[in-house]
């Protein structure tokens, strides 16, 4: 077996032709320099140094025929490890972020925007999907990083903090502005048109699950595949739709919406980081985590 640290005791010797100027540089003692060459001589079966009155000399049938390879080969490592330091401390490369199309958009846009900013080198890879979906993504190394509606569960994952909190309410538009001013019982609902969001998703699971607590079952009228779609049907008085308020508040503000008072009020949820377990991060990777301070390593 090759070791290493034999050669890098010859190469040092041979540059500096000293024993005891290769020991200083290397911060061994001058016997264990003396005594890593005979080792190396020994497996070698070759005389690698001639010792003069000058120091140590390459002889010409050893140390000569093997110092130019030996030097290619401990410089072609060195540059091997200084690119591992490097990954450390420099951010490149590609992050490959899952996520769903209003996490993208809310929350993460931004924060993206923000990085490209400090580290313009770093390529970004986005993968839209549900959370179930993206999380399986990650799963399958199809993606680095996965943003996903909270609460979820998976052994070979681990959630690292919530990123944003998102508070479900219930908004309509002008057709229903007999409702200002109300407070509707959970219940009362039920006698309303109801836009919800589609049944597979992890927002619509803790919905139905925080109701189904309260003994109620909401049927929705229609059901859509995105928030945004849910908003314009809102708007347009095809219903009262259930919507994280983060996710309309350009449309609350302007008026086109307004919040739906229940009793009681829907509980938060959260956007949360989820990252294989045992994987090693990049440098990259650890600064665009850091962004949402919610991952401390």
């Amino acid at each position: 077996m090759v070791n290493l640290e034999l050669y890098r005791v010859f190469y040092t010797v041979a540059k500096c032709g000293s024993l005891t100027r290769a020991a200083q540089e290397l911060y061994i003692s001058q016997p264990a320099v003396s005594q890593s060459i005979k080792q190396l001589e020994g497996q070698l079966g070759v005389t690698l140094f001639n010792r003069t009155h000058r120091g140590m000399e390459l002889s010409a049938a050893g140390g000569k025929l093997i110092f130019k390879q030996v030097e290619d080969a401990l410089n072609l490592l060195d540059s091997a490890e200084s690119k591992l330091s490097e990954l450390k401390t420099t951010a490149s490369g590609t992050i490959r972020i899952g996520a769903t199309d209003s996490i993208f958009f809310h929350i993460l846009a931004d924060k993206i925007a923000e990085y490209n900013e400090r580290y313009p080198q770093v390529k970004f890879e986005l993968i839209s999907s549900t959370s179930p979906y993206t999380l399986s993504q990650l799963k399958e190394g199809k993606c680095d990083i996965a943003f996903v509606n909270l609460p979820m569960q998976d052994d070979d994952v681990k959630f690292c903090g919530t990123v944003a909190h998102l508070t479900d309410i219930f908004v309509a538009g002008s057709k229903y502005d007999y409702l200002k001013g109300q407070t509707l019982s959970i219940e009362k609902l039920q006698e309303l048109p109801v836009l919800m969001i589609e049944e597979n998703t992890v927002a619509r699971h803790a919905i139905a699950s925080f109701l189904g607590t309260l003994g109620v079952r909401l049927n929705p009228d229609i059901e859509v595949a995105n928030w945004d779609l849910m908003i314009k049907l809102a708007i347009k008085g095809m219903g009262v739709g259930c919507i994280p308020r983060e996710y309309c508040t350009t449309e609350l503000a302007s008026g086109e919406l307004f919040e739906v008072q229940t009793r009681p009020s829907l509980p938060a949820r959260g956007v949360g980081i989820a990252l294989l377990k045992n994987v090693p991060l990049s440098f990259a990777m650890k600064e665009f985590i850091a962004m949402f301070n919610a991952y401390s390593f």
